[in-house]
């Protein structure tokens, strides 16, 4: 359409657009667009996971290959770093305070040895959790892919950790008279409970540490607090014959020590089902679904803000 004006000039009006008044949202939908790095729904959250599997192993298993590239020893800190740490807790709980009473020299020292080992798996899975977002930034804003890929493939990183450390438990326990049987099967499902409680609790972590970097400052406290309520380095119902039941009950059900428990039982020959708690299995079962289903869903919740502002 046009017009002439005073000056005998033609002014070319533009025609209204199909467009017009249509809000934000509804442009969008039109066209078919969508936010960038919006939350997709969870069944293609899932299946976004499953794509980037080779990139979950391959990342798990850089980050256990780098761990310890710095140090003379190289990958042999995987191992001695338990062992260590349960070398000290032998000298002070077991020769010096006693934790091991009520049970013989035999049975304690793997008891011991396993507690550390299985204990730690949670705690370096939950330590890793909480810095998997804050502390790969770089990659979160560079690249697009489900943020639950980074605290899953850490998770994995401890597992595949825990899994030399196996073999160290292993020749200890045979040392000390828990020879290899059918019953040590029960250390994979035991371990596989277990690192999926472990992946629900890091993701849940990971989105707490995201928005709270101090967290990774607080959490060695906490770790170390129910370190010592789990019984890595004691017999809980043996420690708390004189306490309250309740109080034994609670801390016997609490996941850590479900979870040292059920290996402890598997491995070790002096270790019977007398010192597990009831339904055991399905504690643990209940554990392992509940905080992981909860965690992964926790995370998800706020896939889109990862990496923001």
């Amino acid at each position: 359409m046009s017009e002439t004006t005073h000056d005998r000039a033609v002014a070319v009006s533009v025609p209204p657009s199909p467009d017009d008044g249509l809000t934000p949202a509804e442009l969008a939908a039109k066209y078919g667009l969508s936010v960038s790095g919006a939350r997709p729904g969870l069944p293609a959250y899932l299946r976004q996971l499953w794509g980037r599997r080779h990139f979950i192993l391959t990342f798990s298993r850089a980050k256990l290959t780098a761990q310890y590239s710095q140090a003379r020893l190289g990958q042999l800190w995987q191992v001695a770093t338990p062992l260590l740490n349960a070398a000290v807790y032998f000298l002070i709980f077991g020769l010096i305070l006693g934790a091991g009473r009520g049970m013989p020299k035999e049975v304690y020292i793997p008891f011991l040895v396993t507690g550390v080992f299985v204990f730690m798996f949670t705690q370096t899975s939950v330590m890793s959790g909480v810095r998997s977002i804050s502390g790969n930034l770089g990659l979160v804003r560079a690249l697009h892919f489900p943020r639950a890929a980074l605290p899953i493939s850490l998770a994995l990183q401890q597992l595949q950790q825990l899994m030399y450390s196996m073999i160290v438990l292993f020749v200890i326990a045979a040392a000390f008279g828990s020879y290899p049987s059918l019953s040590w099967l029960l250390i994979l499902p035991a371990l596989a409970l277990q690192f999926v409680f472990n992946t629900g609790l890091a993701m849940a972590m990971a989105r707490l540490g995201s928005k709270t970097p101090d967290l990774a400052q607080l959490m060695p406290f906490v770790m170390r607090t129910w370190m010592y309520g789990s019984g890595v380095m004691f017999s809980i119902p043996i420690m708390l014959q004189d306490k309250p039941a309740w109080i034994a009950d609670v801390l016997m059900y609490n996941p850590a020590a479900i979870y040292m428990d059920l290996v402890r039982f598997a491995l070790i020959d002096g270790y019977t089902s007398a010192n597990l708690p009831d339904h055991v299995w399905g504690a643990g079962l209940l554990w392992a679904v509940v905080v992981g289903v909860a965690g992964f869903v926790y995370f998800w919740k706020a896939e889109e803000q990862y990496g923001r502002g």
